[in-house]
């Protein structure tokens, strides 16, 4: 129990990262989304972190502003400026199924860089796990609209935030978790900032065609709230339990992101759909055990 339901409730915020991201690419470049909400998250957690909580001892050493720095790079410029890049081109679908490779790439970082191999019984589990979810999104990569280049992109993200799972894995943080966040979500976005603006002079047409309406402001609060806020700080507490037992519960994420497909963009749900998620339930009991 100490890690179902947190585990639960972040599979459930993570998986709908995708549709809500689908969304607010309709409407802006997501270079554009991705800058906004990094700036609005971060500078609101620290807000509430320093100002509301008064968390004491609670800024950054130079040594911190550093691994800040480089966990940032890993888990927010590259992986979510991947992410919104890649939803332009692939459908909300594959965008929850790309959630599905991070275990693999987690495990194998582990085991180079914590020396932490994994159990036979962790390895059966991810491979059962990746089983259930090729299984599951079986009728959906049939049907769903992609290019080589979104796929590409996709997986540079799921490597780059493995390696931000464990690099924060391996590194003894004294700072709050919601210091932690803020401040990575935040430097993330001065990251990526360079390359919006770059994008901008580039291709000042995919600007001038954005629309900061309504749409846009719900995907910029969904993505901010429980996605940045709630599920990161949820994440945060797995990891510190276990990097491995945490990355099982990614496996959950693309069952979640069916649902809502289902609900908000009508994509059906089919027995491929529920055989994968009996399946990825296997993997994750076999994986825990």
């Amino acid at each position: 129990m100490k890690q179902l339901i947190p585990g639960l409730l972040f599979a459930a915020l993570w998986a709908s990262a995708s549709v809500a991201t689908k969304f607010g690419v309709q409407s802006v470049h997501p270079l554009i989304l991705a800058t906004v909400r990094f700036f609005i998250a971060g500078s609101g957690m620290l807000l509430f972190a320093y100002g509301v909580q008064r968390a004491k001892n609670a800024w950054p050493t130079r040594t911190e502003f550093g691994q800040l720095a480089i966990f940032a790079l890993l888990n927010t410029t590259i992986y979510l400026g991947a992410f919104v890049l890649a939803l332009k081109q692939v459908s909300a679908g594959i965008g929850s199924l790309s959630t599905a490779t991070n275990p693999l790439f987690i495990a194998l970082l582990s085991a180079l860089w914590l020396r932490k191999m994994p159990s036979l019984n962790q390895i059966s589990g991810l491979l059962l796990g990746l089983l259930g979810v090729g299984v599951a999104t079986y009728p959906l990569l049939q049907n769903s609209y992609a290019t080589v280049e979104g796929l590409l992109i996709l997986l540079g993200g799921m490597i780059s935030v493995s390696a931000a799972t464990v690099y924060y894995a391996r590194i003894t943080w004294r700072l709050p978790n919601l210091v932690i966040n803020g401040w990575q979500v935040l430097l993330g976005g001065i990251l990526i900032l360079p390359f919006t603006l770059l994008s901008v002079v580039l291709n000042p047409a995919d600007f001038s065609t954005a629309h900061y309406d309504e749409r846009f402001w719900l995907s910029v609060f969904w993505l901010i709230v429980p996605v940045s806020v709630a599920a990161l700080q949820l994440w945060f507490y797995l990891v510190r339990q276990d990097a491995i037992q945490a990355s099982l519960w990614l496996f959950l994420c693309p069952i979640f992101g069916f649902a809502y497909s289902y609900f908000l963009m009508g994509e059906p749900i089919t027995l491929y759909t529920l055989v994968g998620t009996g399946l990825v339930i296997g993997g994750l009991w076999l994986g825990r055990r």
